[in-house]
């Protein structure tokens, strides 16, 4: 097997390890173990090997296997009626919503904690020549009622100063001053994201993804899932850690939304691979997010399920991702298959709408073919009558595009990058769709 179609999965296995929190396999283990037994679950499939390319199972990267699934009707309603206005919509996408929070991402329960925030500390410099205000904040989760589990969320980010209503990209990271191990990486060609954001007026935000919950089935009695657990196991429908990130983010948003010099209506949400699936999340339920950028999230996120390409449903199953999904997701990789799920991933992308959206990958030969950019472009397509029927353009494209073509012409966009597994290389399409769509700081 090439190198290439390697690079994906192993950043996914090494992400939980790398992110500062080992993964304790064994609590994670059991963890699931006891969920299937729960389910009555005896057997789970086994996902694509993305390693040997002679495994029975191995990923594929043919397209001409991938296969054209049947999907789930978006636009009619669970009474077979047709979505024929906003209102039918409106009725449509809580119904899908219930769908996902029971079968996919889990439900937040009304045990989540309150968060308190308060500044750590603040400070001005100065960035590409340009003056900045830097803000530090943690956000102490309430565990009164389960001392046990607590929860401390960090946020930081950047604002060009002296300027009004400053719209913010909340993108979800790693701890400061995280570095991946092994040899130094080569810099980045031209200015980094944050720059250009702040030379479009544009403040950026980081919050850590691990300080809301950990990314460690053996770990859900900690952070704001153990809190709102109380010592009890989860319940087939509880949430995942996908659903926990994505609700520490809203709580991040508000956070960010009480600064007087930020504008609450222009917060964006931005993630990579696992995090592309959280931003994802986040728009999904979270109406108050302007804006989306969601890159690489591949299975569980943009990339339709239903598609054999790359990552499938048993490596999601798996003991390093399970816990990122409700309990149930689990039958789709044991008795049920992907055909059986009620929803697909046009159907996440649909709740975003009609805010606007930007999707992006790399390409299969630069190793970004285990998220299947290929899927996420079809599903976003399928979802782009969400937008039309609530007035707004979706994909302005229904041909899967050349590579480095930007499909922008819609409020629901789409870009392959040649930058492999990252979104550095579609960040400069994207902030000109967002200058776009929200315009700049004191707009």
């Amino acid at each position: 097997m090439r190198l290439w179609m390697l690079c994906a999965p192993i950043l996914a296995l090494a992400l939980p390890a790398v992110a500062g929190r080992q993964q304790d396999h064994g609590a994670a283990n059991a963890d699931r173990q006891a969920m299937l037994d729960r389910l009555g679950i005896v057997r789970v499939r086994p996902g694509a090997d993305g390693f040997d390319p002679k495994a029975p199972n191995a990923a594929n990267y043919d397209e001409a296997r991938a296969g054209t699934p049947e999907l789930p009707q978006l636009m009619r309603l669970s009474d077979g009626g047709p979505v024929r206005n906003r209102k039918d919509w409106a009725r449509r996408r809580r119904e899908i919503g219930v769908l996902f929070d029971r079968e996919v991402y889990g439900r937040v329960p009304s045990t989540a904690p309150k968060i308190r925030w308060h500044r750590v500390r603040e400070e001005r410099a100065t960035e590409a020549g340009i003056p900045v205000i830097r803000r530090w904040l943690e956000g102490k989760a309430d565990n009164r009622a389960w001392p046990q589990a607590s929860a401390t969320i960090a946020v930081r980010y950047t604002l060009p100063a002296g300027r009004r209503r400053v719209p913010v990209m909340l993108s979800f990271g790693f701890p400061e001053g995280f570095r991946f191990p092994g040899p130094p990486r080569a810099a980045d060609p031209g200015p980094p994201y944050t720059e250009q954001l702040l030379g479009h007026g544009w403040g950026y935000a980081v919050v850590v993804a691990s300080s809301i919950q950990a990314d460690n089935g053996g770990a859900l009695k900690t952070g704001v899932i153990g809190i709102s657990l109380r010592g009890r196991p989860r319940e087939p429908d509880d949430w995942g850690v996908l659903r926990a990130w994505a609700w520490g983010a809203s709580r991040a948003r508000e956070a960010l939304a009480a600064d007087t010099e930020v504008d609450a209506r222009r917060i964006g949400i931005e993630g990579l691979s696992r995090y592309g699936k959280a931003a994802l999340v986040a728009m999904a339920y979270d109406p108050e997010f302007a804006i989306g950028f969601a890159g690489s999230s591949g299975a569980g996120g943009a990339a339709l399920y239903r598609r054999n390409f790359g990552e499938r449903m048993g490596n999601l199953a798996a003991g390093g991702e399970y816990h990122w999904f409700a309990g149930n997701f689990l039958k789709y990789a044991g008795p049920k298959t992907e055909f059986d799920l009620p929803v697909d991933a046009h159907m996440l992308i649909a709740l975003a709408a009609p805010r606007p959206l930007f999707l992006g990958a790399g390409t299969v030969d630069t190793g970004d073919g285990w998220v299947d950019p290929k899927g996420s472009f079809l599903a976003a397509a399928a979802a782009s009558p969400a937008w039309a029927i609530q007035g707004a353009k979706g994909l302005a494209a229904s041909a899967f595009p050349p590579e480095l073509t930007p499909v922008t012409g819609g409020t629901l966009a789409f870009r392959q990058h040649r930058g492999g597994h990252s979104n550095r290389d579609n960040w400069p399409s994207f902030i000109d769709f967002a200058v776009r769509e929200l315009g700049r700081s004191g707009n």
